[in-house]
């Protein structure tokens, strides 16, 4: 096997120096070749001429910040996108997510997060890729018949693209990151069945990382927001307390 040759390149973008050596030596550490770039004009040079993989891009830089940033790269190119911000504010996830954001990590975060949600993203990346390839299962496997089935999943009004990492809610989109994306599908494959969250933890993150209880729930509480921005009577996602969630069956 000759996987390990060519690890995932990542572009780093943030003006702060000392961001970007912390991140680029933890992601260095888990074997990534990392680009560093401190603001986004000169970035966006780099990333047409030598497209990585994946990139993390600081909101707010001087020349061109990450939301500029973003919205001339996806004139050009659909790499994955994870922006870092220190503002904790739903109009700004939620602006950058609509341009062509992946996800949102905020300020300040642990190095094994971020880590974590770059995994993910690439996850979903290379399992996009593969299925416009030909439809292949991660492992290369052909899903013959299955294939159709697995890049959408529909649940009443719910609709999940998995191939283009889109979702609707009676017939309006609404915009989730990687992980919300991953814990909503993990609810919706089987209504009416409690997952607990460590399930809920398995389905949206690796297994060796840690996250407690306090984050899915966290999830779960930004899901039915965006579900409530589209259709303010939506309530199928149950909480069962002391057990976990559940995606509510179809009367």
């Amino acid at each position: 096997m000759t996987e390990t040759n060519t690890m995932p390149t990542i572009a780093l973008v943030d003006d702060d120096r000392n961001i970007l050596t912390s991140v680029s030596i933890a992601l260095e550490a888990e074997g990534y070749k990392v680009e560093t770039y401190t603001d986004g004009a000169s970035a966006l040079d780099g990333l047409l001429a030598r497209p990585p993989q994946l990139a993390i891009f600081d909101i707010k830089m001087p020349r061109m910040d990450g939301m500029e940033l973003l919205r001339r790269l996806r004139q050009k190119s659909d790499i994955p996108v994870i922006f870092l911000t220190s503002k904790d504010e739903e109009i700004d996830e939620l602006f950058g997510l609509k341009m062509g954001a992946d996800d949102f990590i905020t300020k300040p975060f642990s190095q094994r997060l971020l880590v974590e949600r770059v995994r993910a993203v690439l996850r979903r990346a290379s399992s996009r890729e593969a299925a416009a390839a030909g439809g292949t299962s991660p492992g290369g496997a052909p899903k013959a018949g299955a294939v159709q089935q697995a890049r959408s999943l529909e649940r009443g009004q719910l609709v999940m693209d998995q191939e283009r990492h889109t979702c609707t809610w009676k017939g309006e989109a609404v915009t989730l990151t990687v992980t919300e994306f991953l814990i909503l599908h993990s609810l919706a494959q089987r209504p009416g069945v409690v997952k607990s969250r460590d399930a809920l933890m398995d389905a949206a993150y690796d297994e060796q990382v840690y996250v407690d209880d306090r984050t899915i729930d966290s999830h779960i509480k930004r899901l039915r927001k965006k579900f409530k921005m589209v259709d303010t009577d939506f309530d199928m996602i149950e909480t069962l307390y002391g057990v976990g969630y559940r995606f509510r069956e179809a009367a």
